[in-house]
């Protein structure tokens, strides 16, 4: 074992505040694992909550683990050091049960990495009764599990401040009962909101096509997520504070859910319904945070869509500190709020179209107008804010040539504003090739051929570059590709994944899948029946199969639907 990595972590240890440490052997050892570097994972509030939630357990010893920065990797491998945890520096096989928040379909090799490092076998079938048990959350297991199904032991399906307490007893009960590890397994099957991968089979037809899913004798037909239905019970803040994070804030969230019903958002179907914070129980979280003189960091899906986001945001400044926002909608954004943003030194407003279209952006059941967007440019000039990004996807549903004119059309036109208005800021697009996600409208809809995306994306960064303080960021098509196949794949994919990790990483995927003769085209370009089984189907958000598919014809006659309102049964969530 390298001394100096151990002491390095030590360091990193010192220097944060809000860390929990019990002695070794007086708990259940659970590490918590974020399958990214600790700069990405602290700013990732998820993980905070579930690291103070299970560490105020009288039973739970939880300590945090990350994939280290890329130039140590090479040192933990040469001197055949384990990853070890930030708190006790400990070796991750040590542990109990290895608890991993997965945001981000990329990491699923990182994952593989981490076991790897962490000398833990990555196989579920293969690890016994002395082996850890491996548990995913986050946005990603929720959605589909099954390229990860032979890896971890059980998913958190959900919410995991109302999962993870009843998960963990029904461990202890059947530690304390000395059951062996597949009743262990099956206890947990038992819990709501936790599936278990083992206890169901998977067919499929000679073409490749999945034509059932099994349940095995004790399994649950269905897996239900799990959700808070009164948030104000749940404080979601920082915990662990440091400067040594992607954005150095400290997170507050407002609110959870959204009811918007932008029809290629995950988010928006499966954390709904919308719920809101008190503003009494935010303030009191804020008063917590002026101790650290940070700059409050307001989470939600929408923090524009918050009813009180004016009154929050005068009680956040009253107190001498300054905020920023994840997000806010331009048909909802106040002056106040903007005010507040650029008081708070914000130098770039940032504003999600979409789409460049009247057309596209009724597909996709934005909501958002070109006026909207002009109006909240209007009050951050106005606000002496200088620079502005949209958010721009490429290779939506029905998407045409003259859509991608009309995000160049838009992108001009909102600089000559710019421009008219004496401002010599930076407008920049960021830009994504769409990727249609499970439990949403589009899950049904193939990707846009990748050849036509990336001829897409050159003309817009070739035309809009001849424009002075015009930026095109555009996130990398390949990568985009790779998700594609992860986001929809079934357990056949998470052969691949494990093979890719055997040839070297994410860029041997494509090589794996070859290998193993699954064609990449299967899972991006076919446009699925309606009677499409698909390997999620087991996992229970509250609505059904036909609502989804109802919202695609929607999109595809450009029919918009109105947000949640109270009193709503549409979906069947409420």
């Amino acid at each position: 074992m390298d001394w100096e990595l151990k002491q390095e972590l030590k360091k990193q240890l010192k220097e944060e505040q809000g860390y929990y440490i019990y002695p070794v052997g007086t708990r259940t050892r659970f590490a918590l694992v974020y399958p990214n570097s600790y700069f990405v994972g602290m700013s990732n509030l998820g993980f905070h909550i579930i690291y103070d939630l299970l560490n105020k357990r009288s039973d739970t010893a939880c300590e945090r683990v990350f994939l280290p920065e890329r130039t140590k990797i090479e040192r933990y491998v040469n001197t055949r050091t384990p990853i070890m945890s930030m708190e006790t520096q400990s070796p991750l096989y040590d542990f109990d049960l290895l608890g991993f928040a997965v945001s981000f379909e990329m990491d699923y090799f990182n994952i593989l990495q981490l076991l790897s490092m962490g000398k833990v076998k990555a196989k579920a079938a293969e690890r016994g009764e002395r082996d850890p048990i491996l548990v995913a959350g986050g946005p990603c297991p929720t959605f589909n599990p099954e390229p990860l199904a032979a890896i971890f032991d059980a998913f958190i399906i959900g919410e995991g401040e109302v999962i993870m307490p009843a998960l963990m007893d029904a461990y202890q009960a059947a530690k304390r009962e000395g059951l062996p590890r597949n009743e262990l397994l099956q206890k947990l099957a038992e819990v709501p909101g936790v599936y278990v991968p083992s206890l169901y089979e998977h067919c499929y037809d000679d073409e490749g096509h999945l034509t059932a899913i099994e349940p095995l004798s004790g399994a649950p037909a269905a897996v239900s997520r799990q959700w808070v239905h009164d948030l104000d019970a749940y404080p979601a803040h920082t915990v662990v504070v440091t400067d040594n994070t992607e954005f150095n804030f400290y997170l507050i969230e407002t609110a959870r859910g959204c009811g918007r019903h932008c029809r290629f958002c995950m988010a928006g179907y499966c954390f709904r319904k919308p719920r809101n914070r008190s503003l009494s129980v935010i303030n009191e979280e804020v008063q917590e945070a002026l101790k650290y003189r940070k700059r409050i960091g307001l989470m939600g899906a929408a923090i524009s869509d918050y009813p009180e986001i004016d009154a929050l945001c005068k009680d956040i400044l009253g107190e001498g500190l300054s905020m920023s926002v994840a997000s806010f909608r331009a048909d909802s954004v106040t002056k106040e709020l903007v005010d507040s943003l650029a008081e708070s030194g914000l130098k770039t407003l940032t504003m999600a179209p979409e789409a460049g279209s009247d057309r596209m952006r009724a597909v996709i059941n934005k909501g958002i107008e070109e006026h909207h967007l002009f109006h909240s440019m209007d009050l951050g000039l106005s606000a002496g804010i200088r620079n502005f990004r949209l958010y721009i996807m490429v290779g939506l549903p029905f998407e045409e040539e003259e859509d991608i004119d009309a995000i160049i059309d838009l992108a001009e036109r909102l600089k000559d504003y710019m421009e008219a208005r004496g401002s010599k800021g930076t407008l920049t697009l960021s830009v994504n090739p769409f990727i249609p996600k499970p439990f949403t409208p589009f899950q049904w809809e193939p990707m846009a051929d990748r050849k036509t995306v990336e001829k897409r994306l050159k003309r817009l960064e070739k035309t809009l570059r001849r424009r002075k303080h015009v930026v095109v960021n555009i996130e990398s098509p390949k990568e985009a590709y790779i998700q594609g196949v992860l986001s929809r794949g079934d357990r056949r994919v998470g052969e691949a994944l494990m093979r890719a990790h055997e040839l070297g990483g994410s860029k041997a995927f494509k090589r794996a899948l070859k290998e193993l003769r699954l064609d990449p085209a299967f899972y991006l370009y076919r446009k699925r029946p309606e009677s499409e089984l698909f390997p999620w189907e087991r996992l229970d958000m509250g609505f059904k199969k036909s609502y989804l598919y109802e919202e695609l014809k929607r999109a595809e006659a450009l029919k918009p639907t109105i947000p949640c309102f109270e009193g709503c049964h549409r979906c069947g969530v409420c």
